[in-house]
């Protein structure tokens, strides 16, 4: 009878210790990084002779950086200017702390650059907006900059684009 008393004590003390330790060592840990994609960066004044061409097209660009530990699938996300031009990533997964760069002109798209294949400028190079989309159209984040701003999202400042 004493072996099973104290099999019978040990184990309610177990579930005491293991009720007591859970949440204990939950609030020790931090939650996991959620998926956080933002634009980090603006280049809407293309440095130069503004003329159209590759290169001065692909000088134009906004970088996102996802800021969390985990890969975060852009599919169907979308980047747009204040005039509805958009470009929608396309079987893209962005890294964990990495940092894609879309350019507005042509080129072959990498783990750190994609093109958006435009022969015009698509950043105005006075006063507009980026606005970062999900697969599901929910706003993500936005950088505006010159005179009117949208949504109270980044602000971020890098160049003049057309």
């Amino acid at each position: 009878m004493t072996a099973r008393r104290l099999s019978t004590a040990a184990l309610a003390a177990a579930a005491i210790v293991g009720a007591v330790a859970l949440p204990a060592s939950a609030a020790d840990h931090a939650r996991p990084d959620r998926p956080k994609v933002e634009i980090s960066a603006v280049q809407y004044d293309s440095p130069g002779p503004e003329d159209r061409s590759r290169r001065s097209l692909n000088k134009e660009w906004v970088e996102l950086t996802n800021t969390s530990r985990h890969t975060v699938n852009l599919d169907g996300w979308t980047l747009t200017n204040r005039d509805g031009r958009t470009y929608t990533f396309d079987h893209y997964r962005l890294e964990g702390r990495a940092t894609v760069r879309i350019h507005t002109g042509e080129g072959r798209d990498t783990d750190s650059d994609l093109y958006m294949d435009r022969h015009n400028y698509v950043w105005d190079n006075y006063s507009d907006t980026a606005t970062l989309r999900n697969d599901h159209g929910r706003f993500i984040d936005d950088a505006s900059w010159g005179g009117r701003h949208h949504h109270g999202g980044h602000h971020h400042h890098g160049g003049h684009n057309h």
